[in-house]
């Protein structure tokens, strides 16, 4: 970066009566959960190309995370999956991960890989299956306990492929009573975040097919139940900065699993199919922040930015980095609205002015701005290039193929 480059860059925005030292303080606080299965293979319904060097266990996922968080500053939580990431001791996985600078994010059960969930697992029709379900949501409650975990994302495949196939009230009513339980598992201090699918793996109906369905099912259960926002989860077409201001409104948005598609659930690094869609959503969020309403600013201020993604021809830490990086550029970019010229816009019923004002922001150039950041905290200016210039590449080649995998 030259410092001709920033002072343009702050000279510009302070015209508009943008506070820059203000923006990189919010800048630096940004966090976002990376995902232990991400750093090993995984792969598309079709296969799973194994690369050299992926981590063979949670320990080793762990030190490739913290090389994602030395690099970037961005990262410091990271999320497990179980039993992906089974382990004897958890306190020794949190012990590992604390010295090396991180800390277990949000723990997600596995109920979808299973010989008897192929019919489902917390709906399915055998009481049996739904009791091994339900102790396995209770199983991760416990990890959470032992992980210092506040968030347990949930995510379910449960659904039916035919009509008749199963009774959809019925698995309603599986669903809520598996999940009433869990619930009254958690601790004060810990969250369920319930996600949703439009489809897939169930192609007739799946039981938390969309917003509205996680949201009315978190209301019944609490307020430590809040929507998780997949951002891959979405039929084509669907406004997803739309239901992100609903759920904001109504204090129920806990969180995202951020990644990008063009047709489906694709899981292809967020940013990179549709930025301005990401950049949108921090907008949503970010109007949030500056809310009258105290519970509305105290929700936003403890959502959970997570990735969910797939790195199946891809090399997996390149890959974090690239998308830690994007989800950064899209929030210094909605930084940068003026909130106020929206508003007055908005009151003058003046629409292109209104969407104006939101669009210049996202195509301001924030390089000089995250350069000067990542100066100040003593970060490498380009992560990617630092990473690809260490050894580290190198280094785990020593560990072959054939590591953990999904």
């Amino acid at each position: 970066m030259t410092d001709k480059a920033y002072a343009w860059f702050e000279e510009q925005q302070t015209a508009r009566g943008i506070n820059v030292e203000e923006v990189k303080r919010k800048i630096k606080q940004f966090k976002i959960e990376t995902p232990s299965w991400g750093y090993g293979d995984s792969g598309t319904r079709f296969k799973v190309f194994q690369k050299e060097g992926v981590p063979r266990d949670p320990f080793e996922k762990m030190e490739d995370a913290a090389v994602v968080h030395r690099l970037t500053g961005l990262a410091p939580t990271v999320a497990i999956h179980i039993p992906w990431d089974k382990v004897g001791d958890y306190g020794k996985l949190r012990s590992h991960a604390e010295s090396l600078g991180l800390k277990i994010g949000a723990v997600n059960p596995n109920l979808f890989q299973e010989e008897d969930y192929m019919l489902g697992s917390v709906t399915n029709s055998d009481a049996a299956v739904r009791r091994k379900a339900t102790e396995h949501l209770l199983e991760c409650v416990d990890i959470a306990k032992a992980t210092g975990s506040r968030d347990l994302s949930l995510w379910f495949a449960d659904g039916t492929n035919y009509p008749g196939q199963g009774d959809i009230r019925q698995r309603k009513n599986w669903m809520q009573e598996a999940l009433s339980e869990m619930y009254k598992a958690l601790t004060k201090d810990m969250r369920m975040l319930i996600e949703y699918k439009c489809f897939e793996p169930g192609f007739y109906h799946t039981d938390l097919a969309d917003w509205g369905m996680a949201y009315n099912t978190a209301l019944k259960l609490g307020e430590q139940a809040q929507v998780l926002v997949d951002t891959g989860h979405h039929l084509p077409g669907a406004n997803i900065e739309h239901i992100v201001a609903y759920l904001i409104d109504e204090k129920r948005l806990g969180g995202f699993h951020f990644n990008s598609r063009k047709y489906a659930d694709d899981d292809l690094i967020v940013g990179t199919v549709n930025p301005y869609e990401l950049f949108l959503i921090f907008y949503q969020i970010l109007n949030g922040a500056v809310d009258t309403d105290e519970g509305i600013r105290q929700g936003v201020d403890s959502i959970a930015y997570m990735l969910d993604q797939s790195h199946n021809i891809e090399q997996k830490i390149p890959a974090m980095i690239r998308s830690v990086l994007n989800v950064q550029t899209a929030y210094a970019k909605a930084l940068l609205i003026d909130h106020s010229e929206v508003a007055a816009a908005q009151e003058k019923n003046d629409v292109l002015a209104a969407e104006h004002a939101i669009r210049k922001a996202s195509e301001f150039d924030v390089t000089p701005l995250l350069h000067a950041v990542r100066e100040e905290e003593g970060l490498p200016i380009d992560p990617m290039e630092a990473y690809l210039m260490s050894s580290y590449p190198e280094e785990i080649k020593a560990r072959g193929k054939g590591g953990a995998s999904w």
